[in-house]
């Protein structure tokens, strides 16, 4: 008897960039391992999309809309090329209004995409429609989403097959309209079990004809196992995965479920030899990309967080950067309570980001004493309905916080009224910055914002984790790099200066560096003053994006004097007494220690 064919889709270049390295990949490193596959007789890609488009532009100085080009030209004309959306948010963080999202698919197909998978982490249908629309109707094909997660031990009321049978049934009765169904599961946690009702429920209620895709990660260990459940359900495809960027908290590797299926009723029908080329030509293209260790392993803790494959790497580099990678195992277990209180959400971007920042703020401070504005919002309702009500504490906490009464309206509507958001503020912002006007251009300052405009103005910076091979001589040597290790406030710092460019732990920075005297100014602006002076420390590591005062300055008590960006979260610094600004020891651009003094005001 005839084996069932298993379609796949190649998830290497997409989530596996995502889940590996925080999506901070160069177009130009990939593409020869992106041929090699093209060459094995892979056809269906993850191209982009997800956490792979603003972090073109905001660490690799690339424009996303480029590697799409590259991204068709290399895998041919008849690849189906797919990309992740995220409903109303579609490529960000930030929820956008109707014109922006019909732009993303108008867009998305004219650089060469085929189909777009589209989610709501909350699950909330009616963040679906419209977006769901402008898919097809830029003549995309449309994959949409059930989101997956296994909830805390303990927690109950949503997540099962019950809740995800009525999700897809409000879809159904949406009338939205669609290509194919996937069941995503971001953090890999799941159950197989649970993972074979829903897809056999799916099957019944949608037919045989249909096409149902199931995803997962390996984050939790039993990836193998859950599509094994999902395929004897009915699922027609599931993602795969290459080395270096398979296992651990990526996709299970194509060899590794070529592997599991010998001596089923299951193929994957593949060269495997030619898979394995292929798999080499990754393997040295990514040579020279710092591997978290993490990335590497199955993580038993993640059911009790949930922390989604896609955004564990991404968060434990951010922290990495910070100087917080200490703070990681606090985290992981700080998540399970903001998960528990938060309304059940998805833990799949954004809201994954939003439970992060919010566990973040939790370790960092007394819990629940800093709502994460993020969270905050999704609690109250702005982002749509949650699976379940939040801590009716935690609503009081976030509303008294950020000044914003709970709501039921829909986020489109919303948007749409918002004057900060759509194509019109977009264009007058890029006419006011003196950048040319394309659609292209529109997007990515809707999508990106200020980076967005950073990039297009050629000020972007990069922040990719490449190991580069340098030779690094002794301080007296009269040429080449000078290495030190410098400590401050007990903490060491790898630095090396060569002419003007300086690397601080494996960042690049430009660099004046002069030999030091009595007459050097000060590093720092002051203003006199008579009165006792209070120190402003940073209560987080992070970078300084904008900085609000001067010395001399007059302030209130509780009056921003600047804002850092730690963990995709900007965090306004205020001043703890009333009186004036006498010194202000940053500026934009910084990266501060957790207690570096940032002002004092007297």
């Amino acid at each position: 008897m005839a084996k069932k064919k298993v379609i796949f889709m190649n998830t290497a270049f997409r989530d596996g960039f995502q889940s590996v390295y925080g999506a901070r990949v160069l177009t130009q490193d990939f593409l020869p391992a992106l041929e090699a596959a093209r060459d094995a007789g892979m056809q269906y890609f993850e191209a982009g999309g997800g956490a792979r488009f603003q972090s073109l532009y905001f660490y690799c100085n690339e424009d996303a809309f480029d590697m799409m080009d590259a991204f068709r030209r290399t895998a041919g004309p008849d690849a189906n090329l797919q990309t992740l959306a995220r409903g109303v948010n579609v490529v960000g963080l930030e929820s956008q209004s109707s014109d922006i999202i019909r732009l993303h698919a108008q867009l998305f197909k004219k650089h060469g995409i085929t189909t777009i998978r589209n989610f709501d982490a909350l699950n909330d249908v009616n963040n679906l429609v419209h977006s769901g629309k402008c898919i097809v109707e830029a003549g995309l094909k449309h994959q949409v989403c059930v989101t997956l997660m296994e909830l805390p031990p303990g927690c109950e009321g949503a997540h099962d097959a019950d809740f995800y049978e009525r999700t897809l049934r409000q879809i159904l009765d949406a009338d939205i309209p669609f290509d194919s169904v996937c069941f995503k599961d971001a953090s890999g946690t799941a159950v197989p079990s649970k993972v074979h009702e829903s897809i056999k429920r799916a099957r019944k209620l949608l037919g045989q004809d249909a096409f149902i895709h199931f995803h997962t990660h390996e984050t939790a260990g039993i990836s193998v196992q859950g599509y094994m459940a999902a395929l004897e359900a009915g699922a027609n495809a599931i993602d795969l995965s290459m080395a270096p960027c398979s296992g651990g908290t990526c996709q299970p590797d194509i060899l590794v479920m070529w592997h599991a299926l010998r001596g089923t009723d299951y193929d994957l029908d593949v060269d495997i030899d030619k898979v394995r080329d292929a798999e080499e030509v990754f393997k040295e293209c990514m040579q020279d990309y710092f591997l978290p260790p993490e990335a590497t392993t199955v993580e038993p803790l993640i059911p009790w967080s949930p922390m989604p494959g896609g955004a564990l790497t991404a968060n434990t580099q951010m922290m990495r950067d910070n100087g917080i990678m200490d703070k990681y195992p606090d985290l992981i277990k700080a998540m399970g309570d903001v998960v528990r209180r938060g309304g059940f959400g998805t833990s799949v971007t954004p809201v994954s980001q939003f439970y992060v920042q919010q566990a973040l703020n939790n370790v960092m401070f007394e819990p629940w004493s800093k709502i994460a504005e993020p969270y905050g919002k999704m609690v109250l309702g702005y982002f749509g309905k949650t699976p379940v009500p939040p801590d009716a504490e935690i609503v009081k906490k976030a509303s008294e916080q950020l000044g914003l009464e709970p709501t039921t309206r829909a986020p489109l509507d919303m948007n749409d009224e918002d004057p900060q958001k759509g194509i019109e503020p977009a264009r007058k912002r890029l006419e006011a910055e003196g950048l040319e006007v394309t659609d292209e251009n529109i997007f990515i300052i809707a999508a990106c914002q200020d980076k967005g405009v950073a990039f297009l103005k050629g000020e972007a910076e990069v922040g990719v984790r490449k190991q580069t091979k340098t030779t690094v001589t002794t301080p007296t040597a009269p040429s080449g790099p000078q290495a030190y290790e410098v400590v401050v406030n007990g903490k060491s710092y790898h630095v090396a200066i060569d002419g003007n460019q300086a690397r601080l732990n494996g960042r690049t920075y430009s660099a004046d560096v002069s030999t030091a005297s009595s007459s050097s100014p000060a590093t720092s602006a002051t203003t006199s003053s008579s009165g006792p002076a209070t120190d402003v420390p940073a209560q987080m590591p992070g970078k300084v994006i904008r900085v609000e005062v001067h010395p001399g300055d007059s302030i209130a008590v509780g009056g921003t004097i600047l804002v850092l960006e730690a963990m995709k979260m900007e965090m306004s610094i205020t001043s703890p007494i009333a009186g004036t600004v006498q010194s202000v020891g940053v500026e934009a651009g910084d990266q501060v220690a957790n207690g570096q003094v940032l002002a004092t005001i007297a």
